[in-house]
């Protein structure tokens, strides 16, 4: 399927942004053939330990009927020949922004918040929802909007009504912070300017912000437990903490009593030690765990998203203590790996231009950070998977599962980076990208 021109992504997203619709504009998938068959050469099914050989894959509508080693495929069913290529589930990031085009400094920041309209952002997260699909990722979890209010939501269902081509996803909405303790910050007093996040003070507030998002739209809760970075004479990656225990606390008991999970930016130790304490699902990014917070993790069955490729982009733009941090977290993750800890996958795609790199990339530092290639893979897809709630829609390549299957021309368990160069995608059993010729 050829990329979308500028025209089709603007018309097929009008409706959602500007109340229009240019007719036959819309840019979809083909509908999905009632039944097809994928002859995979090597399939990684993201539960067996072990590549399948030969194997086919039965799809009826947008699910998986069945999978078997060698088999044939019924009369009447259009196969798809991949028998040259690695087949695996389609990749899932949990931590992205599609509604963020880059922000190493803060001009960078500062002008998409103060110089894009909301619409023409939407109408840009339209189209980084495109490029991670025809990369390969199936699913997203966004975790928020940075100041572009419920626009995730929009997106998210334009995609789930087919009216633009994207991945499955689950939003966070508006993240919070304290007021005074997110940019957009150190402009006159006298100027009311937007904020990336939502401020939020006191319980009560934290509740109703809480109820707020949930109502329009928001499956996850996402709040900041901290900033402003550094290193003491102990050695360790210390924070100041946004909220108060109380604050923080309401914020997720008032999720879990909605049936949300709650997702915190936690940077340093303390950030970190206070999301713990409020009971949160997950820590992103996490550059300064310690071993006592890495074993509570592993003991709690918490997640840990480590966002290195957002890491390692903006260390060398950023002073203070940015390079060193990257530096500890490469530390920490085989430690946290050994220890058991759910490490799901996470880029902060948008932290980086979604033109300039790919997520994939972030397989490739797990490996380099010491685990298997198969480890690597499983975490974004069975790991990640799980950390959605999702497990039994996606994640492996099974039958009852979504035919969410993406396919690369080598082998990604001798050469990780084969997953940067992803060449078949299907979501929901209808094809969106296919070079594997």
């Amino acid at each position: 399927m050829t990329k979308l021109s500028i025209h089709l992504v603007i018309s097929g997203l009008c409706a959602l942004t500007l109340g229009c619709c240019i007719s036959g504009a819309r840019d979809k998938a083909a509908p999905a053939p009632k039944r097809v068959a994928i002859r995979a050469g090597r399939l990684i099914d993201g539960k067996s330990d072990t590549p399948i050989g030969n194997a086919l894959i039965l799809i009826d509508g947008d699910k998986i009927v069945s999978v078997t080693p060698g088999g044939t495929a019924p009369a009447g069913v259009e196969v798809i020949d991949l028998s040259q290529s690695t087949v695996l589930p389609g990749f899932m990031d949990t931590h992205t922004h599609i509604l963020l085009n880059g922000d190493v400094t803060a001009e960078d920041y500062d002008a998409q918040l103060l110089k894009e309209s909301i619409p023409y952002r939407a109408i840009l997260g339209a189209r980084n929802a495109r490029i991670a699909l025809e990369h390969g990722f199936t699913t997203l979890r966004d975790l928020e909007t940075e100041g572009a209010m419920f626009a995730d939501v929009d997106v998210k269902t334009a995609i789930a009504n087919g009216e633009v081509p994207g991945p499955r996803m689950q939003v966070a909405t508006r993240a919070m912070a304290p007021t005074g303790m997110y940019p957009l910050l150190g402009y006159s007093w006298e100027l009311k300017v937007p904020t990336g996040v939502q401020y939020v003070d006191g319980v009560d507030a934290a509740r109703k912000a809480v109820r707020e998002q949930v109502m329009y739209g928001a499956d996850w809760i996402k709040y900041y437990s901290d900033r402003k970075y550094h290193f003491e004479a102990d050695g360790v990656l210390h924070s100041m903490v946004n909220f108060t225990d109380e604050e923080a606390k309401a914020i997720v008991d008032e999720a879990h009593r909605l049936g949300k999970k709650v997702a915190a930016h936690a940077i340093g130790s303390d950030g970190i030690a206070a999301a713990l304490k409020a009971g949160v699902d997950t820590i992103e990014h996490g550059d300064g765990l310690t071993d006592s917070e890495l074993d509570e993790m592993a003991r709690r069955g918490i997640y840990w998203v480590p966002t290195i490729t957002v890491g390692l982009y903006v260390a060398p733009g950023r002073a203070g203590a940015w390079p060193k941090m990257a530096q500890l977290q490469r530390d920490n993750f085989p430690k946290a790996n050994k220890k058991g800890v759910k490490i799901a996958l996470g880029t902060d795609a948008g932290g980086f231009d979604w033109k300039e790199l790919n997520q994939a990339k972030e397989f490739e530092y797990y490996v380099q950070y010491g685990m298997t290639p198969m480890q690597a893979i499983r975490s974004g897809t069975a790991v990640t998977a799980e950390l959605l709630g999702w497990s039994d829609k996606v994640g492996t390549i099974e039958a009852g599962k979504w035919a969410d299957i993406v396919a690369v021309s080598g082998d990604p368990l001798k050469d990780i980076t084969e997953l940067q160069r992803v060449r078949f995608v299907m979501k929901g059993g209808a094809v969106y990208k296919n070079d594997a010729h």
